[in-house]
Order: C-alpha cells, then structure tokens, then sequence
C-alpha cells in the first residue's frame, strides 16, 4: 500500500499547533483514501493518537519500562495507543544492535516499525531486522527543497532493488527534500512504495492543499 509520512519534528510550529496539523491530515485522509503516518512531538503523542488512528512516535527507545530516565519505551506508545515508531532518523541515530533490539520490541508489542538508512548498504542491514517499512534518506538534502527523487534518482532505484533482495514484501519509503506532488510521482516511478517529508508540509501556508496535492498522485 502506498503511503506518506509526515515528520512534524519539533519544529516551533510543531510544538504549537500540532494538533491543528492532525485534525489537517485526518480531513484529507478522509477526502482521499490515502494512507498518511504523522510523527508528532513527543509532548503531543497521547492527544495526538486521540484524534487519529496512524500515529508513530519520532523515536522510542530499546529498553524496558524499569529505571531508565529519560528515555521513552515501547511500553510507552502502547499505553497512549500510538501505532509505531519511526527509527534511526539521521538527526536521531542508533546503533545497529540497539536498532535490531527496537524493532523486535516494538513487534513484540503489536507495534509498527519504520526504520531510515542513509546509504543502501546501510539499508541493506537494517532490512536484515525485519522491520515493517523502510526509508532511504540521504542526510544532505533533508529540509534542502531538492528531492532525493530528483536529485538522486539511481539511489532511490538501488535502495528499492537492494532491499527487496532481503526481502520482497519489505516497503521502501523515500525522503529528503520531498516539496510537491511531482517527486511524489517520481519516487513511486522509481518504485518507491511511498515518500517521507516534514518541513515542506509543517511550514507550507496551506498544508491541507498542500497535501492533498501529494495524495493526488496516488
């Protein structure tokens, strides 16, 4: 099924009107059918999941409910409904181990994985643990306003024909620099399964048509 994920990050205008970007997304998912993941900051997550059913935390961490401060575990997302995680974003990386142990929590807890690599080799691994999608992201063009699509397409064609190597029913997202609906295009005709983006949607004047020009490529 193809799908976009919105990554509010903690942005300023994230952190301030979230849930006015939630009651966005779910408005046009109702108009289009289409599958859309929003990630909100983690101070939004449980009203968040509230309001709307495809909520996956920005990241969780590995370890068990117990005596670890600061951290989020997966029995966290559970308790506020959450349906996932997205893991190992550039600007939130983890360790190979510690990434593998994630995702095998998350399962564990009925959860949803979505794990980033910014090489295909890196990809390559990640798709070895078995997560439930995954993105290519090269970190140079992330917030750029050049897409990975365009910029990168062969990247994009090696992640696809690398992962399904591993395994043939693993989703591959694309991200970076993704701003309108012909690097959506472009990226399924690469034969991405769907496309990862934040500030393009969280800083757009009209982020409701904005993406509903996103999902009608789909």
């Amino acid at each position: 099924m193809l799908m976009i994920v919105l990554n509010l990050k903690t942005y300023p205008q994230s952190l301030e009107k979230a849930l006015y970007f939630i009651d966005t997304v779910s408005e046009v998912v109702e108009e289009t059918g289409v599958r859309v993941i929003v990630c909100p900051p983690a101070i939004h997550l449980k009203d968040a999941a509230q309001r709307y059913s495809q909520i996956f935390a920005q990241h969780v961490d590995g370890n068990s409910a117990g005596a670890h401060t600061g951290t989020l575990p997966v029995e966290a997302l559970k308790i506020v409904n959450a349906k996932g995680s997205l893991l190992n974003h550039s600007e939130r990386k983890i360790p190979y181990e510690a990434l593998k142990v994630t995702i095998e929590r998350l399962h564990e807890q009925a959860l949803e994985s979505l794990a980033c690599g910014e090489t295909v080799d890196e990809l390559k691994t990640i798709a070895g643990f078995s997560p439930n999608y995954v993105a290519i992201e090269p970190p140079e063009l992330i917030g750029s306003g050049t897409s990975v699509s365009s910029a990168q397409p062969e990247l994009v064609k090696k992640a696809v024909k690398t992962v399904k190597e591993v395994s043939d029913k693993l989703p591959v997202l694309c991200g970076a620099g993704i701003t309108d609906g012909n690097d959506v295009k472009k990226a399924i005709e690469l034969g991405s399964d769907g496309v990862l983006l934040a500030s393009a949607f969280v800083k757009h004047d009209d982020p409701a048509a904005f993406l509903r020009s996103l999902c009608s490529v789909f």
